[in-house]
């Protein structure tokens, strides 16, 4: 097993940032591991029982799931039981020298803690104070529970699925809301700490689910909703098109998008239909395409029907249109440009052994990252480290784990 002396030194530009993640499930910890990525030095706060999403999908070993381990790296992990003064104590503690607070419970509930932001500010006057949850405060939604499923339905993403393939309404099969916050969640994070090198004074931010998505979808299909008066119901057609799917071929599928008139052209000719640009105006121009989008898509389902997907891949790269393969979960882990770039990362971790994780996908020149500079971490297992740091005595430290205040890993057996 590493030890806690081969950690390399955190680089990134984030290094020297302090970040106290309060965060559970995947948006909060999704946002804390790319504000990680970056360098920071992210104390992830869990209750002893730990977070709910270490125990998602298969695992090795309890309460280290594979989406945990996916969203949880270059962390350490201290196990606070919050309700007890002692273990509240302690997390003020760690709040005096932070640059970030990241929290994703309901408001009401942080200050039933006494951690509302007034109450934190007194502690750190500087400190970016940063909630993810689900609804803005001003609004009558605002002490809601919000989950990524209730929040795709709120925002008509399931609406719109049924509405482009004729079925039934279906949530994305990702956890789409959470990560699209979690990322606007970062970017706030980050403004908020250039805005305090400017002023010296920290901040409260509110990074809301609904609000944020709604954004996020209402941007492609506000359409003529845009207008008052309306100009039409709304929508993005192309987007909506029952025909916008992977084409079928003789023997799979293959993703292609011609888009503009100079692939449309390029791609006629290639399949020897180059008259239909000037003789159909449904293709002839953009505006044309468009206003014809479920005729236009359906005539190239069926072109893509008369070759395989290795014929398409091979025509479609010669003629500059571009295209993709259609992965499922298996064939992605063999894509060469991921190979080729070193996106997919053998590691091996101190308690689960053999693991492939990715790693992460922006390069910076002049202030590179370590994308595995700390597996994610099993339950408490910096919290000895973490408060013998914060001045508490070894005695002090035993204590408060007999009692229940704390909660620590068990040391890992030295192969």
């Amino acid at each position: 097993m590493r030890s806690e002396t081969d950690i390399p030194p955190a680089t990134g530009p984030l290094a020297g940032v302090k970040v106290i993640d309060m965060t559970s499930v995947l948006m909060g910890p999704f946002a804390s591991q790319a504000i990680a990525d970056m360098g920071a030095d992210v104390i992830k706060v869990e209750a002893p029982k730990g977070d709910l999403v270490r125990q998602i999908g298969p695992a090795r070993h309890d309460a280290m799931g594979p989406v945990y381990l996916n969203a949880n790296r270059n962390k350490r992990s201290i196990a606070l039981d919050l309700k007890q003064p002692e273990g509240l104590a302690a997390l003020k503690r760690l709040l005096t020298d932070a640059d970030v607070l990241m929290y994703n419970v309901r408001p009401q509930a942080m200050a039933r803690l006494g951690l509302s932001y007034e109450a934190v500010a007194e502690i750190n006057p500087r400190i970016v104070y940063a909630g993810l949850f689900g609804f803005g405060q001003d609004g009558p939604y605002a002490a809601r529970p919000a989950y990524d499923d209730l929040i795709q339905g709120a925002t008509t993403l399931p609406h719109l699925i049924a509405k482009a393939s004729g079925g039934i309404p279906r949530y994305v099969p990702t956890a789409m809301a959470d990560r699209i916050v979690g990322l606007t969640g970062v970017n706030a994070i980050l403004a908020s700490l250039l805005a305090r090198e400017r002023t010296g004074r920290g901040d409260r931010v509110d990074i809301p689910m609904f609000e944020t998505m709604a954004a996020f979808v209402l941007g492609d299909h506000l359409g003529g909703l845009t207008y008052e008066p309306p100009l039409d119901g709304g929508g993005y057609a192309r987007q909506l098109s029952p025909e916008r799917r992977p084409y079928q071929t003789r023997d799979g599928y293959v993703c292609a998008l011609v888009y503009t008139d100079k692939q449309w052209r390029d791609f006629l000719g290639a399949v020897g239909r180059a008259a239909l640009m000037d003789e159909d105006p449904r293709f002839g121009s953009y505006g044309g395409r468009s206003r014809n989008i479920d005729y236009v898509y359906g005539e190239l389902a069926r072109i893509f029907l008369e070759k395989t997907t290795a014929e398409w891949m091979a025509l479609l790269e010669q003629a500059d249109v571009p295209f993709m393969p259609m992965h499922d979960l298996l064939s992605i882990l063999d894509d060469p440009q991921l190979k080729a770039t070193g996106f997919f990362i053998d590691a091996e971790h101190p308690s689960e052994g053999h693991i492939r994780t990715m790693r992460v996908p922006v390069r910076w020149q002049n202030n590179p990252v370590s994308t595995l500079r700390r597996h994610a971490p099993r339950l408490g297992e910096h919290t000895r480290e973490v408060l013998t740091q914060l001045g508490y005595t070894p005695a002090e430290v035993v204590a408060m784990l007999a009692a229940g205040q704390a909660a620590a890993a068990p040391d890992l057996k030295q192969e």
